[in-house]
């Protein structure tokens, strides 16, 4: 896949999205009875567990639900073993709403996972990164000690791009209430999507360094948040600036605008979730009456363009066959014209043929001229003349004798 901005869909405004990494045994079973718990308690209306072929090893859930009341929630979870990590899962949640998504609405991780301080039985094994081992979606991460470690940690959260990464720097060390997550004080819609990174006061200028590859740095006791990997068109990092953010559990006014601001943003849409988005519209099984004879509908609609198409297509074939035979049999009914004979050059062929004919008459000639010197030529030329004059040719032969 192409990393190029310009090749890569837009992140739709209906869209919510994000992914982890699940470290506990059993995770279907745990989506199973979080969702059964939903539908019993109304905050879900359906849930579904479709089928997936037999060599599989990942389990897929849709669940469907109306925000305030109104407005249609379609979400899946898919469940994939985990690649290149020692156990677990990798999960991922795509929802779509009916509108612009609002972040008061419920989030949907909490209707697809356990929810801590609910009694839900939230182990925290759910909420861990999906690439970067260590991190977590729900709690403060410290930033490494090791300037390198810190560097690459932030780079590879940069490139996942399912989450948005923030980068808080505490301006002196804060006191208990100061260590907790910003988490829990964002809206619903922003709080399972956003990843928090923390650089002691100490780690001004080492973490500066590590965030200059990515063209953005934190001011000292404020916050930025990570440019998308790869970044739109004029995608502008001081627009995702905050100057102070005040770590005393008071509300961070200054970093939820900055959030808003890059979520409403047109990004590109993170390595993944198209094909999610697409397999959600395409391979939704979770469908009420009116919505399959909807979908019905709309097959009968595509089969009859489809066949339009393909008579179109077949006329259009059959007459150009019957065209191409036409002007075959005309072809074939007309004679042959006749090839033009291959002209001789009519001024050099004569005047070759006069020239040989001089060249034998000279030679007649040449070879007659010594015969006429000769004594019998003589004889026989005199004999010849005398034949034409009688009289001469007698008077001759009388004064000899």
């Amino acid at each position: 896949m192409s990393n190029s901005a310009t090749d890569r869909a837009a992140f739709p405004q209906t869209l919510w999205a994000v992914r982890g990494h699940h470290t506990g045994p059993c995770p279907d079973e745990v989506v199973r009875r979080t969702l059964r718990r939903h539908q019993e308690s109304g905050d879900i209306d359906d849930f579904a567990e479709p089928r997936v072929p037999e060599d599989a090893s990942g389990r897929i859930f849709e669940a469907r639900w109306r925000a305030d009341g109104t407005v249609t929630v379609r979400a899946r979870l898919t469940l994939v073993p985990a690649e290149g990590r020692p156990k677990g899962h990798e999960w991922r949640i795509v929802a779509e709403a009916e509108r612009p998504w609002d972040e008061t609405w419920p989030s949907p991780a909490t209707l697809f996972w356990p929810e801590r301080g609910t009694g839900e039985g939230d182990d925290g094994s759910w909420d861990q990164h999906a690439t970067v081992t260590g991190l977590r979606l729900r709690q403060v991460n410290a930033l490494p000690a090791d300037d390198k470690e810190m560097r690459r940690r932030l780079r590879d959260a940069a490139r996942e791009g399912w989450c948005v990464n923030v980068v808080v720097h505490e301006a002196m060390t804060p006191d208990e209430q100061g260590r907790l997550p910003l988490a829990r004080l964002l809206p619903p819609g922003l709080r399972h999507r956003v990843v928090e990174h923390r650089a002691a006061p100490h780690q001004f200028r080492a973490v500066n360094w590590a965030l200059k590859a990515l063209g953005v740095e934190v001011p000292r006791g404020g916050a930025v948040l990570l440019p998308p990997d790869p970044a739109p068109e004029g995608y502008d990092g001081r627009e995702h600036r905050v100057r102070s953010v005040f770590l005393d559990g008071s509300q961070p006014t200054e970093l939820l605008a900055a959030l808003r601001h890059f979520a409403a943003q047109a990004r590109p849409l993170p390595h993944g979730a198209e094909e999610a988005l697409s397999d959600l519209r395409e391979n939704w099984t979770l469908m009420t009456l009116r919505e399959e004879l909807e979908r019905e509908r709309q097959l009968s609609a595509r089969y009859a363009e489809a066949l339009e198409a393909m008579t179109k297509s077949r006329d259009l074939y059959k007459d150009a066959a019957e065209q191409a035979l036409a002007a075959l049999a005309a072809y074939r009914d007309v004679p042959a014209p006749a090839l033009p004979q291959q002209q001789r050059p009519a001024s050099r062929t004569p005047g070759a043929l006069q020239q040989l004919t001089r060249t034998f008459e000279r030679l007649r000639l040449t070879a007659k001229g010594p015969r006429q010197q000769s004594p019998d030529t003589d004889s026989d030329t005199g004999t010849g003349t005398g034949t034409g004059t009688g009289t001469d040719t007698g008077t001759g032969t009388d004064q000899k004798s």
